[in-house]
């Protein structure tokens, strides 16, 4: 799945779903680091606790941020 993100630096998050576990997780632009290190937290973990570990988080003064951007994702992936 294909998700563009909203008020951050990053423009898309890629993302692979199976038995509702992450299987895969790539951003598209962002902090390099900071993406690849939430990328690889959450592969393998439920989406539901992932949603539960990165909804709300802020960057800065901006209300939302990449994880946040991950859970409306995988969010997003659930309603589908």
């Amino acid at each position: 799945m294909k998700y563009k993100t909203q008020g951050v630096c990053s423009r898309e998050i890629n993302l692979e779903v199976k038995d509702n576990k992450i299987v895969a997780v790539s951003f598209l632009g962002g902090c390099s680091g900071n993406t690849q290190g939430v990328a690889r937290l959450v592969e393998g973990m439920d989406v539901d606790e992932a949603i539960r570990r990165l909804e709300g988080i802020h960057c800065g003064p901006r209300p939302t941020s990449c994880p946040d951007q991950l859970a409306q994702a995988l969010k997003q992936y659930k309603a589908q």
